[in-house]
């Protein structure tokens, strides 16, 4: 049976968004400290105590036994990185994704940091992550489909050259961190569900230099492309509204 969509309440965005602010506020500190010379596990056990200071939970760790707070993955590392004893270098991408529950919601956010300088065509790559994450966002419209977000991050990442991972999709966000419905970076042939006012969704973008075929290592999480070739990530959990598209893992503006 299809998983049923949730519909939030005015009031459980408003607490999404405070959760998405904690997460935010820890995501700036990470980037702060994601420099040449510092452990992924540094990084990860920043976030968890920041999270915990804020009256937050860290929502990955445990979560499927997952070990930590926070996917730290370098270069050709896709997504679910595990924090190790693992150096961060000059030259390195580095995607950092995290959760944060808060008053029973969850918020779930990623970014892509530059450690130093990287070669031209790495940091267009990083750049146009980002900016089809915020095309993907414009699309997140009462009575748009699912596909027209997909679409859009398809179309300009393909248009600067760069490929869509297929395996791994962005989600519905609540109380649970993964819920209906599955919101794909690329086009589908179906719709996808049409957009309501009060569904809450991760539109993440996972960008590769070469092609889109990835792999997952022994561990059981980290995902890397295939070709060696880097990789980067963006995230943000967004409401939809009647007034558009609520972005709840921005911070405080």
């Amino acid at each position: 049976m299809r998983d049923k969509i949730i519909i939030k309440t005015p009031e459980e965005i408003e607490i999404m968004k405070g959760s998405g602010d904690i997460l935010c506020a820890c995501l700036d500190m990470l980037g702060e400290n994601c420099r040449a010379g510092v452990t992924t596990l540094e990084l990860d056990s920043l976030a968890e105590q920041f999270i915990r200071d804020h009256d937050g939970v860290p929502t990955f760790k445990g979560y499927n036994g997952y070990p930590g707070s926070v996917c730290v993955s370098i270069n050709e590392e896709v997504v679910h990185g595990i924090p190790c004893k693992r150096r961060i270098r000059e030259g390195d991408i580095v995607s950092i994704d995290c959760g944060v529950t808060w008053n029973g919601f969850v918020s779930d956010s990623a970014r892509t940091f530059v450690v130093g300088e990287v070669p031209p065509e790495v940091q267009k790559l990083v750049d146009v992550t980002k900016e089809s994450l915020y095309l993907g966002i414009g699309q997140a419209q009462v009575g748009n489909c699912i596909r027209d977000i997909g679409q859009a991050v398809q179309q300009y990442c393909e248009s600067h050259g760069f490929s869509v991972v297929r395996d791994l999709v962005g989600h519905g966000v609540g109380r649970s961190m993964h819920e209906a419905p599955a919101v794909p970076n690329y086009y589908t042939s179906g719709k996808g569900p049409r957009l309501r006012a009060g569904m809450v969704i991760a539109i993440e973008p996972m960008i590769n230099l070469g092609e889109y075929y990835v792999k997952q290592l022994a561990d059981g999480w980290t995902c890397v492309t295939l070709d060696g070739r880097p990789s980067a990530h963006f995230e943000h959990t967004v409401a939809i509204t009647e007034n558009g598209p609520y972005i709840l893992t921005n911070g405080i503006h």
